[in-house]
């Protein structure tokens, strides 16, 4: 006989509490016995009671719930239960954190993580084999477009299970600010109706709502050429920049400009020529929207770093030679000033296409949703690796099934303002997975690859190598935890399972470009986990809120071009400009667009502070702890660099990091 105190958490999300009757039982190596409680969850409260249970449970494994209703179900959030049992300090945790419905059954473990057994009479083994066949029925793969990443099977975030839902919080602001933005955008379209539009600076004429500081010094300084070679290395997207090691086969340069070529080759001596390359674009259709042609150019940059670290453009090429014009203008600082603008917006205008489709959609939310649908597949709640990633799975789904119908979708934002939309964004995703490399995603493999390690100014490859380095040490310290040794790692049919979900499964057969089809040691499993946590958290970070910044202001990163590219240098106007330039519909588009999903999220849970309690472990909860302390002082030293900065760099400072991709 003994004493059991016994707490249940309830989740604060609104309706997370319920108005219907909870019953318990606890479930002992040695016995079972049923709770007679009347427990009504509250919202956010956590009840205690105390029971006598007159025979001996032994160790406790599990706690089994079951939520009665009447006539309609009134769900509840449980977050976790813990128990307290006879013996002093004897506390067993039960981490729950989904929603309980209907009048089925929930089983909840131990939440102490554990590796797959090879006992069929392992009550452990049964509960996780279980948990896999229901999970496996709920959480199926679809394809979304034939060649691309598979998908989770839903038609509309409606039909996604409820953990993976957004909260009620988290649903009512994401639907109303986009309502917000919608009666912004005709209140600036009605606004201009009575003013001009054909100068860069009626651009202000929408440039009033919510926006940032750094997109008020955008809207000033859009037009230096250091700020646009700064973009390159910090910007919306610091992924596309290179160190030259050759000048590029497609850079002819024609008779006449021998001091350009001797200039460039010089920087080439010197290893401070670098090169953007939008070759990705060369011949992808572009978009009509209402009827009129849009068009996409494949520019090639070539830009010098100077002695005090500032990135300048020397030279643009629009266009790709081909056969119709196998010498393409090329586009210089010294140029009449409005062609030399015009060129540079075609360059924004593609960094904006492959930011948005290839490094944002393809690298971070395509990638993270396949890790999150292949770990709900193949891992079951007691695995190490599944209390390791949950949380950095947060809302994703969910997200990403928005995009697919608001967004991407035929008749989507895309369709209706970006000049890639209309199918050409299909065609660009299918040549990014192309390029989408296991390296790819390791920024000390990307960045050495792209021979930005060390680059003074670069400060998102400093804060990414820190991050990765950090997040390194987190995934390492849980892992040695629960896999003694690369034995173990290859005996472990969960996470081999997992591992080739992903490769051969969700990413449509991957090893081809370096993902791993199984795990051979540990430092191969921490390196992978270590690139999932990483893409799932600071990756995005980075990619996801320059767009606030740097897309507010138009004409520094228009959706879309309407005009074809220039061929002539001094036929360029300030019409021509204006003409290529987003009409206003367009504009406002891109601005609530790029506003709601770059905003700060009300909810927002920074990297690494998530509330959920997954692992059980004194050791585990060290080993989080200690990677908290390892993004603080990180912390603080961005902050103090970005003290003496003109332009700080926010993105990766780990309160400004999310958790999970939620937006």
């Amino acid at each position: 006989m003994g004493r059991y105190r016994i707490r249940v958490a309830t989740g604060a999300a609104l309706f997370a509490g319920s108005h219907d009757r909870v019953q318990l039982w606890l479930v002992g190596a040695r016995g079972e016995t049923e709770l007679e409680l009347q427990l009504l969850p509250a919202r956010g409260q956590e009840e205690e009671f105390e029971h006598d249970i007159p025979e001996d449970l032994g160790p406790l494994q599990f706690v089994k719930l079951r939520k009665h209703h009447s006539l309609v179900d009134n769900a509840w959030f449980c977050d976790h239960i813990t128990v307290q049992g006879p013996v002093a300090f004897e506390e067993a945790a039960f981490p729950c954190y989904c929603w309980v419905q209907a009048d089925s059954v929930l089983c909840l473990p131990e939440g102490t993580a554990c590796l797959a057994g090879n006992n069929a009479l392992d009550v452990f083994q049964k509960h996780r084999e279980q948990e896999l066949k229901e999970r496996r029925q709920i959480y199926c793969w679809a394809t979304w477009k034939e060649g691309l990443p598979l998908t989770m099977a839903a038609g509309c975030e409606d039909d996604l299970p409820a953990n993976m839902r957004f909260h009620e919080e988290k649903r009512l602001d994401f639907e109303w600010t986009l309502k917000a933005g919608a009666l912004g955008m005709v209140l600036k379209r009605v606004y201009t109706l009575l003013r001009s539009w054909n100068r860069v600076e009626d651009f202000d004429h929408i440039f009033w709502g919510q926006k940032s500081i750094l997109a008020e010094k955008v809207r000033q300084r859009w037009q230096d050429d250091e700020l646009f070679g700064y973009q390159f290395l910090n910007g919306a997207n610091p992924m596309l920049l290179r160190r030259c090691t050759s000048l590029p086969s497609r850079l002819v340069l024609p008779s006449g400009m021998e001091e350009l070529r001797a200039q460039l080759e010089k920087e080439l001596q010197n290893s401070s020529l670098f090169e953007a390359d939008f070759i990705l674009l060369d011949g992808i259709p572009a978009n009509v929207i209402q009827g009129e042609k849009q068009y996409l150019a494949a520019p090639l940059v070539m830009l010098k770093m100077d002695t005090s670290g500032k990135l300048l453009p020397m030279v643009i090429q629009i266009q790709p030679p081909s056969p119709s014009s196998p010498t393409p203008p090329l586009f210089l600082p010294s140029d009449p000033p409005l062609a030399w603008l015009l060129a540079k917006s075609w360059v924004r205008n593609s960094d904006f296409q492959l930011h948005q489709l290839q490094y944002h959609l393809l690298n971070t939310h395509m990638l993270a949703e396949v890790i999150a649908v292949a770990t709900m597949r193949c891992l079951p709640g007691l695995h190490p690796v599944f209390k390791l990633l949950i949380p950095h799975i947060r809302y994703t789904i969910e997200i990403n099934t928005r995009a697919r119908t608001q967004l991407i979708s035929d008749g989507g934002v895309f369709d209706k303002a970006v000049s890639t939309g209309g199918g050409g964004h299909v065609h660009l995703l299918h040549r990014a997975l192309a390029q989408l490399t296991y390296c790819s995603l390791c920024p000390p493999n990307n960045l050495a690859d792209r021979g930005l390690l060390g680059t003074p100014g670069a400060l998102y490859a400093h804060d990414a190598l820190q991050l990765w380095e950090i997040t390194a040490r987190y995934v390492e310290g849980i892992i040695h935890l629960f896999y003694s040794g690369d034995d173990v790692v290859r005996g472990d049919p969960e996470l081999q399972a997992w591992c080739r979900e992903i490769t051969e499964v969700g990413l449509c057969q991957a090893q081809d470009r370096g993902f791993p089809i199984s795990f051979q040691s540990q430092n191969q499993l921490c390196h992978f986990l270590t690139m999932c946590v990483f893409t799932c958290t600071a990756q995005h970070g980075a990619i996801n809120q320059g767009q606030l910044d740097w897309y507010a202001w138009v004409p520094n990163a228009p959706c879309t071009m309407r005009m074809p590219p220039p061929t002539t240098k001094e036929d360029v106007t300030m019409a021509t400009v204006m003409g290529s330039l987003p009409d206003v519909r367009q504009a406002c588009l891109q601005m609530v667009i790029t506003w709601h999903l770059g905003r700060r999220q009300p909810d927002m849970v920074p990297l690494g502070h998530h509330k959920e309690k997954y692992f059980s472990d004194p050791k585990a909860k060290s080993v989080l702890n200690q990677f908290q302390t390892d993004l603080e002082n990180l912390e603080r030293e961005i902050t103090a660099r970005n003290e003496q900065l003109d332009l700080p760099y926010e993105y990766l400072k780990p309160s400004h990091i999310e958790n999970s991709i939620t937006i």
